[in-house]
């Protein structure tokens, strides 16, 4: 790519990174994006063809550090209820970290077609290997798809509300005593 191409497609992404933020991904029209960026609508859709494409790029980091989110919880010295609500918390604070996302992301899972399907997959896949590294410490029968569900509704709740930190730590301490084969783990 081009030197000028690529600081076309940065700073595209960097707006709409913003704009997402600010204002949330339905809120938000390409129009907007490509005048916030300083281009126009032929060198937005070229880089990006749709919106979902757009909002792709601009989480590609995202995945990795989801990873090393969930690397960081695993390897905690630490009881299990400790790691797991690390992983818990970090997971939430990310679904919420762009408007709307959470809603959005926790909706799509198990749809393949969706546009979100590699974002869900990413914390799906998360989720498993949380439940593979925490052995037997969590109750039989959790999956990746349950955790990612529950997490995703209280993220989404905590997404569209004024709730104080506290009581999204509260919801997830919750889930996370439900999750674990022993309270005392």
């Amino acid at each position: 790519m081009r030197a000028d191409a690529q600081r076309n497609r940065d700073r595209i992404v960097e707006v709409a990174r913003e704009l997402f933020r600010a204002r949330g991904f339905d809120a938000v029209s390409m129009d907007e994006v490509a005048k916030g960026a300083g281009v126009g609508p032929g060198t937005l859709y070229r880089h990006f063809p749709t919106k979902e494409s757009l909002y792709d790029a601009i989480i590609e980091a995202w995945s990795e550090k989801v990873n090393g989110a969930v690397d960081r919880a695993l390897a905690l010295e630490a009881p299990a209820r400790v790691r797991l609500l690390a992983w818990l918390s970090d997971y939430a604070a990310m679904l919420t970290e762009h408007k709307g996302a959470a809603a959005r992301i926790t909706g799509a899972l198990g749809d393949p077609g969706s546009p979100f399907a590699a974002k869900c997959q990413t914390y799906l896949g998360a989720n498993q290997r949380l439940i593979e590294g925490m052995d037997s410490a969590l109750r039989p029968g959790a999956n990746a798809m349950q955790i990612s569900r529950l997490v995703g509704g209280v993220a989404a709740v905590a997404d569209n509300s004024e709730l104080p930190a506290d009581s999204v730590t509260a919801m997830l301490a919750v889930i996370a005593d439900g999750l674990l084969a022993s309270v005392n783990a």
